[in-house]
């Protein structure tokens, strides 16, 4: 059973453009481009895929990474031209810790997304993020930006934290605050 923690987590992961701990559904792109991106296929099987992928993520969700790469697999399988099983299945694999495999499907989830929509916002943010990780922090910033320009506020809030002045004043202030909720302690502990 995944804890409280583990589902915030996974949230962030799977809807990365919504705050870590706010309420899914606030911070996303608006449901026009969802709808025009999914027009493009027939209606049954758009069905079937995005309940493949639910089940993905709430096996994901569940601890199960082998059922939830299996159920993005399948909606791949069923709809090969559609960009959030891609995404999905991204972030599954980056569970895993296949990090070259999330990037070939961010890559592929992008291309096929045409840079736009909410699929290609989230993969922007997630390929930033294993960039940032990787310390890549030039093709973090691209990801980050095109995130961003999608309507992304946590790409926001990561490129701040990419500026060398941000991160300085962010460094400056924890210190400032931890001197004041310790005044006896010393910086150096």
């Amino acid at each position: 059973m995944a804890t409280a923690n583990d589902r915030a987590v996974l949230q962030t992961i799977f809807n990365p453009s919504t705050p870590f701990g706010d309420i899914p559904g606030l911070d996303e792109e608006g449901e026009d481009g969802t709808r025009e991106e999914e027009a493009a296929f027939p209606p049954e099987l758009l069905e079937q895929a995005q309940d493949l992928e639910l089940q993905g993520v709430s096996a994901a969700e569940s601890g199960d990474v082998s059922t939830a790469l299996e159920r993005f697999s399948e909606a791949i399988r069923l709809l090969p031209e559609r960009a959030s099983g891609y995404n999905n299945r991204a972030q599954a694999l980056r569970l895993r810790g296949d990090v070259a495999g999330a990037l070939r499907d961010l890559d592929a989830a992008i291309r096929l997304s045409r840079g736009r929509g909410r699929s290609a916002c989230q993969s922007f943010v997630q390929r930033g993020l294993i960039h940032r990780l990787h310390a890549r922090d030039e093709d973090a910033r691209r990801d980050l930006e095109r995130a961003a320009r999608l309507g992304s506020a946590f790409a926001r809030r990561q490129l701040a934290l990419l500026n060398p002045y941000s991160a300085l004043c962010n460094q400056m202030l924890c210190e400032m605050l931890g001197r004041l909720r310790n005044p006896g302690s010393t910086a150096s502990e």
